[in-house]
């Protein structure tokens, strides 16, 4: 069935948390934050536009093509003066040329029909010398084996026709670095992330986000029958935890414009 970005009821799917420093640490072996311009492109609640802020960043624009997902950043961001949320696509934003330092584009490509658009305004919009991140998931990270704290994993081991959604949707590694080069970015680069989405104290309360489907679209494609045979399932895996750390694997390009 798919997830829809429009409607009101999953306006609080991508909110409700705060961007780990597994992935603060991440960003700043990358660039330093500090004074940096930043675009967060497919910004969704926010979450990661407050946390450029937070590390130091200047201005943070944080862009979607959802009201209903800009409804929740709003929620999440209004009270920071750094951070201005603007409703656009991917692939045109209506911001003026060379007028950020950073793109960021987290759990973004993967949902846009072709990467070209993307990529040539990501160049566009930035200065010379700035930085165009873009992270998420190749098939390699989405076949990471099912763990304790890859629950992602126990997704495709129990539901494995969902198999077939990842590969239609995942983007190649090499394919984003072709894009890249291909609309004019330099020193191209790839690297990968465990990236700690969230701690649960119980397991109540990652039984109750998995039920939500929050922040997981592919659950989305599971009817409510089927997502409680999942959460059940993953309930036997991790319920014994005293505590319980969420992680996903995820692939980090870099791509310079000169």
């Amino acid at each position: 069935m798919g997830m829809d970005f429009h409607a009101e009821e999953n306006q609080s799917s991508y909110i409700g948390r705060t961007a780990d420093e597994s992935w603060r640490q991440a960003m700043k072996a990358i660039v330093p934050p500090e004074g940096k311009r930043v675009i967060d492109i497919g910004c969704g609640g926010g979450i990661y536009s407050k946390a450029w802020v937070e590390m130091g960043s200047a201005l943070v624009i944080g862009a979607d093509f959802s009201e209903v997902m800009l409804k929740a950043a709003w929620e999440n961001c209004h009270q920071d003066p750094h951070i201005k949320l603007i409703r656009r696509a991917a692939h045109a934003t209506g911001l003026d040329s060379g007028s950020m330092d950073i793109v960021f584009a987290r759990a973004l490509i993967h949902h846009l029909p072709e990467l070209d658009p993307f990529m040539e305004e990501a160049y566009r919009l930035l200065a010379p010398g700035g930085l165009c991140i873009i992270q998420d998931r190749t098939m390699t990270d989405v076949l990471m084996p099912a763990s304790p704290t890859h629950f992602r994993g126990y997704f495709l081991e129990k539901f494995p026709q969902l198999l077939a959604k990842e590969a239609k949707r995942r983007p190649e590694d090499q394919a984003v670095r072709e894009a890249l080069q291909k609309n004019g970015f330099e020193q191209v680069a790839a690297t990968s992330l465990w990236e700690v989405r969230r701690r649960y104290e119980r397991w109540e309360e990652l039984e109750q986000d998995l039920l939500a489907r929050t922040g997981r679209s592919i659950l989305h494609e599971l009817s409510d029958e089927e997502l409680q045979i999942l959460v059940t399932y993953i309930g036997e895996k991790v319920a014994h935890e005293t505590s319980i750390e969420e992680q996903d694997h995820w692939t980090i390009w870099i791509g310079i414009k000169k």
